[in-house]
């Protein structure tokens, strides 16, 4: 279908300007620890509460996800998402969304424009490609959805510390998932990504508070660890009306570091960018001993990243819109492509699909004709 190199983005047109705007949070969910795929909405992320004195953590050991939502739904991973919003949101026109990804995939386009920019480009990765309506769809795609950290390895502190510093707000949470919406180079984006946790604030107080004198919520009978392989048909979900929702300008991302070593605030800003995340901890260790880490706000630090990157922007903005012209022109491809980026000649390549697996349950897709959100039919309650 086409061969993309990083010297043809530098000749294209962008439409609009290379910056985000129209933030806006549109939902979001929780994943609970049952048998059977369970999702709390709106859910709550972790809550920042650093314990009053320090002490020195264990390493990472044990089985962690690296993409949850396709190790508890094979079937149709992007499906949460819509569940979600149809029920936080339900009068969301997604027909108006030119670009629906999740956070890993925008980053790992910009990887390839500029190289080291967010991880390694060196490393092969793919992303799946659907076009319905006017919207295309992002699929994540990772040769591991799981990692298994041995006892005798090391891998850091990231996850213990998470634990240590964070109190869980649902019981037999997982991961949370925000879903924001906005407008970058001329197109509407509506982005999912996991959140760490949340900083508490006289808002986040009052909506939790709120929502409680609303609503009763039942928990589930039993939580269990989900095996490491599920049945990959699974396409519902379970939902759970419970949590409540958290002002973007409260999400927090957390990364650990040992104090030899630096974390420059380059290296994490494509990723608070993609998410529109402004709250950060930067937590330096001594052999696992943390020192008081704090919260920043980094809302000045990313505009400023986001300037001084327009280049950049304007290319991945420029990327996405070939991409989409490039699915849209493809008549014998039943709007559907595979892009690979191809280690050997630094090129993204787009192909046709040649599995028969949609994106989305069959009755979702009925929602891009529909003037109107309802009930995801997709989904159980209880």
């Amino acid at each position: 279908m086409a061969t993309i190199l990083r010297s043809d983005l530098q000749h294209l047109n962008t439409y609009g300007i290379a910056r985000i705007t129209n933030v806006k949070s549109v939902s979001s969910y929780t994943w609970i620890d049952t048998p059977t795929p369970t999702i709390a909405v709106p859910g709550c992320p972790p809550l920042w509460s650093p314990p009053i004195i320090d002490h020195r953590l264990p390493k990472d050991t044990g089985l962690y996800y690296i993409a949850e939502n396709a190790v508890r739904l094979p079937g149709s991973q992007m499906a949460p998402m819509f569940t979600a919003l149809s029920i936080t949101n339900p009068s969301f026109n997604v027909r108006s969304v030119d670009v629906i990804s999740d956070r890993n995939n925008i980053r790992k386009l910009l990887s390839f424009i500029r190289p080291g920019m967010d991880g390694d480009v060196n490393e092969q990765f793919t992303i799946k490609l659907e076009l319905v309506g006017n919207t295309l769809l992002l699929g994540r795609c990772e040769t591991a959805v799981t990692r298994y950290i041995e006892p005798n390895s090391f891998r850091g502190y990231g996850h213990e510390f998470e634990k240590a510093y964070t109190t869980s707000q649902i019981g037999g949470s997982t991961s949370h998932y925000g879903i924001v919406s906005y407008r970058f180079c001329g197109l509407n984006f509506m982005i999912r990504y996991q959140t760490d946790g949340f900083v508490s604030t006289q808002r986040t107080d009052n909506a939790r508070e709120a929502l409680l004198e609303r609503l009763e919520y039942p928990t589930p009978s039993s939580v269990n660890r989900l095996p490491p392989t599920v049945d990959p048909s699974l396409k519902e979900v379970m939902v759970l009306r419970k949590g409540h929702s958290v002002p973007l300008e409260s999400i927090l991302e957390i990364k650990t570091r040992a104090q030899v070593r630096s974390l420059d605030f380059n290296d994490i800003a494509p990723q608070l960018w993609v998410s529109q995340t402004t709250k950060l901890v930067r937590a330096f260790h001594a052999q696992g001993s943390f020192y008081k880490p704090q919260v920043e706000d980094v809302s000045a630090q990313l505009k400023e990243w986001e300037l001084d990157s327009e280049e950049d922007l304007k290319m991945l903005g420029a990327l996405i819109d070939m991409m989409i012209m490039v699915v849209k022109g493809c008549e014998s491809c039943d709007g559907r492509g595979i892009l690979r980026y191809d280690v050997a000649t630094g090129s993204l390549i787009i192909s046709r699909d040649g599995g028969n697996e949609r994106m989305l349950p069959e009755d979702l897709y009925s929602k891009w004709d529909e003037k109107k959100w309802w009930r995801a039919p997709w989904c159980t309650w209880f």
